[in-house]
């Protein structure tokens, strides 16, 4: 505990604070370490970055998107932020933290898609596009610095992704701020609203692109799809929206699969890395080769 006390510290309002006085609690986190800090009655979220995370991530852009997603009404205000350290201060959020098996409550798929609804209509941009296939070659730039491998197979699935790419490039959408990594624990249900945290990777984009990976990442069915669309427009999706959505789920585990090889290069302790790259490459190639995977990005 004593950095996460010292890095406390360096916030004004706890500069003199005593460890005594402080509670932590320690909440998780793949990258980063997260805490909930409990001060004179207060709780508060700590984020203190990880290891090697400055080479991807653009501090600046996060710390400004953090504050339009706040004034928005769908995340916790940020009370300090430090663009060179990654440090961050926040709200604490009191609510129950989603995962896959949570996600199963329709009323939670609801209340995301609503959240989510929220931020896409926003009047606030971001700073930034977050455009997959300028990820995809960052990526790769940043794992070949690191002299490491991509799966087997790789590069002829991103060339079979070409052809998506084309479907999507020739039917544009206007763009909107997302939040571009919706890990089902990035989402904290108060029973009455879900709040969604951690801006890292936010953009301007599709907002279709939101909606496919929070499917991937807390493993939806058919069911769950259907009814994240649903309250997502209102009523019955239109075909080129729900089309936009799958290829999206490809594309997020096409891009996510080389986010594992850097945290596996990096040494990063939480996980295995390699596993989780390797399972999110299978995924994606078993997604490309579906029947149905083709009827659906046909319809964009």
């Amino acid at each position: 505990m004593n950095e996460t006390i010292a890095a406390l510290k360096t916030i004004d309002r706890f500069a003199d604070i005593e460890p005594e006085a402080v509670e932590i609690e320690r909440l998780g986190g793949l990258t980063n370490l997260v805490y909930r800090i409990a001060v004179n009655g207060e709780n508060y979220l700590l984020r203190i970055a990880g290891k090697g995370t400055s080479e991807y991530i653009d501090r600046a852009a996060e710390q400004a998107d953090a504050a339009a997603a706040a004034a928005s009404g769908v995340s916790a205000r940020v009370l300090h932020f430090d663009v060179d350290s990654g440090l961050m201060l926040a709200e604490y959020i009191d609510g129950v933290t989603l995962d896959a098996e949570r996600f199963r409550d329709p009323g939670r798929v609801r209340r995301a898609a609503e959240a989510f609804r929220t931020l896409h209509r926003s009047t606030r941009p971001f700073t930034r596009r977050f455009e997959v296939f300028e990820q995809i070659d960052e990526y790769l730039g940043l794992i070949d610095r690191l002299d490491a491998a991509v799966p087997d197979g790789y590069d002829a699935v991103r060339d079979e992704a070409s052809r998506v790419r084309s479907l999507l490039e020739r039917r544009p959408v206007p763009l909107a701020p997302c939040h571009c990594d919706p890990l089902a624990e990035n989402f904290i249900d108060t029973g009455e609203r879900v709040y969604i945290v951690d801006w890292e990777y936010a953009g301007n984009n599709d907002p279709m692109w939101d909606l496919g990976d929070l499917s991937v990442e807390a493993a939806f069915g058919a069911d769950q799809d259907r009814l994240l669309l649903e309250s997502y427009f209102g009523g019955e999706p239109p075909a080129a929206e729900a089309g936009r959505m799958a290829a999206y789920k490809m594309l997020c585990d096409l891009l996510w699969t080389l986010w594992g090889v850097v945290q596996h290069a990096n040494g990063n302790p939480a996980e295995d890395f390699w596993a989780y790259a390797v399972n999110r490459f299978e995924r994606c190639r078993r997604l490309l080769a579906d029947p149905e995977f083709a009827r659906s990005v046909e319809a964009i």
